[in-house]
């Protein structure tokens, strides 16, 4: 396990978890820590995915194998996330925000019942866990 994390660089790893940790906000996915509410900026979002490609396309053959796959898994989910999130009509997507921050919930734990233990988005949790490894 700390060899496959030694072909990782920390700083791209913070990089790429900046650049998701700003999209799933903005995809209403999690709070914002800045002011601890869900809001949905798909314009944004977009434009921050569209940057994680741009910097994909960029480093090209420069990056080990396990960067390209952290690189690839996050643009992808969030891309599925961002289409999804998309689809959904207007009065909807506001509907499903406010009926989270009523019940507490800060992310989108996918649930709709009571008693939600909200473990989170498990596709940014993916990433997360391989970050929780750099720092033990």
């Amino acid at each position: 396990m700390a060899e496959e994390m030694k072909d990782l660089n920390p700083h791209l790893f913070n990089l790429i978890t900046m650049f998701a940790s700003s999209a799933w906000c903005q995809l209403g996915k999690m709070q914002n820590p800045m002011n601890g509410k869900i809001e949905k900026d798909l314009p944004g979002a977009k434009m921050t995915i569209d940057m994680l490609v741009m910097l994909r396309d960029k480093m090209k053959g420069n990056l080990t194998k396990k960067e390209e796959e952290i690189v690839a898994s996050t643009i992808s989910n969030l891309q599925i996330n961002y289409a999804d999130e998309a689809s959904k009509p207007a009065d909807k997507q506001s509907e499903k925000i406010e009926n989270k921050e009523s019940e507490g919930h800060s992310h989108d734990c996918g649930c709709c019942h009571d008693g939600c233990e909200g473990e989170g988005n498990e596709n940014f949790n993916l990433d997360r866990r391989d970050f929780e490894k750099l720092h033990k």
